[in-house]
């Protein structure tokens, strides 16, 4: 299989860490036996997912217990929005949402309108933003819950979570957090942070895929019923036998995560520095989302004249995306930038470069000029395009 190919999307997957694969190899030659049995493989089995969660709660400064192993953000997404909908429907059917949400909230929020709850969906300003003042005027007395993503996955623009977050509380609004691209990217305090359901996924900070978490805070109203049955794991909230060696996996990778997450964001911070250095001056190139504030291993930007999938085939072999990777096979422009206010040709000419930790210097500069090289390549195959 060809391997000459630089890897710039790192927002749709990361490469497991070595030290990571070498746990997971250990936990399934030592510990695979099922964690539910009573005897002493089980009990090294469910030793293994004790430490992991140890670990992902040492990261986000929770309580162990108030964690709940799924087999990653989507089914998180799906647990913690559906769940705390239905559990609270006797309160209350008015939900929150935003437009940009990730299809894994989005389409929950759609399946649920036609279950009888009633949607608000926000937009956002154009730089990708909602300012905690709209998120407050749509709330309502039979609203029960809000789900707003921390890091949007496309354009790396970043929430003010902390002030929807004291928002909901206010109004005894459970807010739900899809944070797939934000856990071990970005710091993250659950214990100063309001927020009542957090999804997150292993393979976006240099885990195994199939191996996810939901946070449930313990307070007061803020519970799930389970969408999966067959078993009494996890407090009958998720059952199923649980992957002792994906956990460890995930485990290994947060406490790896919270070492680094300084270092991981100067370094991102350089890299999208200078890619965007090398292409700012090209006409008709814009940037998608908020790059000041948003987070700096996202850069995703627009050109006029351009067709996105003739530019995705110029650069190669560099690895970006025209869009999500849940979305990648779709030819519709991304509703995330119709969102913010761009047109159908400007959404379907965005290229979503996103870095990760083996990124180089060398590399994002390589591809600022190929980017270049294929902007005028392409304009002179239309040149009455770009007239």
């Amino acid at each position: 299989m060809a391997t000459d190919f630089i890897y710039l999307d790192y927002a749709a997957s990361t490469p497991v860490d070595p030290r990571v694969v070498e746990c997971m190899r250990e936990c399934s030659e030592f510990g695979f036996a099922n964690p539910s049995s009573n005897h002493v493989a089980g009990r090294l089995s469910r030793a293994n997912i004790e430490r992991a969660a140890e670990q992902l709660a040492a990261l986000l400064n929770v309580d162990p217990a108030n964690l709940i192993w799924t087999s990653g953000a989507t089914e998180s997404d799906n647990l913690g929005i559906a769940g705390a909908a239905r559990f609270r429907s006797h309160r209350g059917k008015h939900l929150v949402t935003l437009l940009t949400e990730h299809k894994a909230v989005t389409d929950v929020f759609r399946m649920l309108e036609k279950q009888g709850f009633e949607v608000t969906w926000l937009k956002p300003a154009e730089d990708g933003r909602l300012d905690p003042a709209t998120f407050a005027a749509a709330l309502r007395e039979d609203t029960q819950l809000a789900s707003i993503m921390y890091v949007n996955n496309e354009t790396g623009v970043m929430q003010d979570i902390e002030a929807i977050g004291s928002i909901c509380r206010e109004h005894d609004v459970l807010l739900h957090v899809d944070a797939a691209q934000a856990v071990g990217k970005i710091a993250i305090d659950l214990q100063a942070l309001p927020v009542d359901l957090l999804s997150l996924t292993a393979h976006k900070f240099y885990g195994p895929k199939g191996i996810g978490a939901l946070y449930i805070a313990d307070r007061p109203g803020c519970h799930v019923e389970p969408i999966l049955f067959g078993g009494g794991q996890q407090r009958r909230i998720r059952p199923g036998t649980l992957p002792a060696d994906l956990i460890a996996g995930l485990g290994l990778a947060a406490e790896i995560a919270q070492s680094r997450i300084d270092a991981d964001l100067g370094h991102l911070n350089n890299l999208r520095r200078r890619l965007w250095a090398g292409i700012q001056d090209i006409d008709g190139v814009l940037v998608n989302g908020d790059i000041e504030s948003g987070f700096p291993g996202i850069l995703n930007v627009s050109a006029l004249d351009v067709e996105g999938e003739s530019l995705l085939l110029e650069l190669e072999p560099f690895c970006v995306a025209t869009g999500s990777a849940c979305n990648s096979k779709s030819q519709e422009p991304s509703y995330v930038l119709r969102a913010l206010g761009r047109s159908d040709l400007l959404a379907q000419s965005a290229i979503r470069f996103s870095m990760g930790r083996p990124t180089t210097e060398d590399e994002v500069e390589l591809a600022a000029r190929r980017y270049r090289e294929a902007i005028g390549r392409l304009r002179d195959l239309a040149p009455a395009a770009a007239s």
